[in-house]
């Protein structure tokens, strides 16, 4: 497995070996020993998962930018295994030196890219073709009454998204985030 640090400590791009042939291909998705390893040689945290998520979404839908808040907090491995996203974390760890910068990576059913994204990050995507299948081990279970978002398109984090906004489609709930300032205080 190829591991791609990102500017954000702990933030990792992996990049599991397809093996192909003429009847198509074969990749381990997922190894608890391999990830574990992973962690251990940058000096992080090892994580438990506990739930798995699946999405669809049409284009141009944007799901984000969630979080929830300790003790609930989450860690999530995140891919794409049917169409293609935009997946973005934003540090929401007050203490850190990296605090309010975001990481974006392309992923897709082509691509295998997984997203490792640990707990003090506001997550969001969007989908960038029709019918974008999502997938994601989570660290702790959904928690509503500690769930947190923070507007897409926030003027002080400047995420760049790939699509012309006027195109987006939001959920109500997404639609009336806070602002990063709003949420920092």
């Amino acid at each position: 497995m190829n591991v791609i640090e990102t500017k954000i400590e702990g933030l990792l791009i992996l990049e599991p070996r397809i093996f192909g042939d003429d009847r198509g291909w074969f990749m381990e998705s997922f190894n608890q020993k391999a990830f574990e390893q992973i962690l251990k040689e940058r000096n992080l945290d090892i994580p438990k998962f506990v739930q798995d998520n699946h999405s669809c979404s049409q284009k141009n839908t944007l799901r984000g930018l969630h979080f929830q808040k300790a003790p609930y907090g989450q860690g999530k491995l995140v891919r794409v295994v049917q169409g293609k996203a935009w997946d973005v974390a934003v540090d929401i760890r007050p203490d850190s030196k990296t605090y309010g910068q975001w990481v974006g990576v392309e992923l897709s059913g082509e691509n295998h890219k997984q997203f490792w994204i640990p707990e003090g990050f506001a997550h969001g995507f969007v989908a960038l073709e029709d019918n974008t299948q999502f997938l994601y081990k989570t660290t702790n279970y959904y928690n509503k009454e500690t769930e947190g978002a923070i507007i897409w398109n926030d003027p002080d984090l400047k995420i760049e998204w790939p699509f012309e906004t006027q195109q987006v489609n939001l959920s109500n709930k997404d639609n009336a985030a806070l602002s990063f300032s709003l949420y920092s205080k």
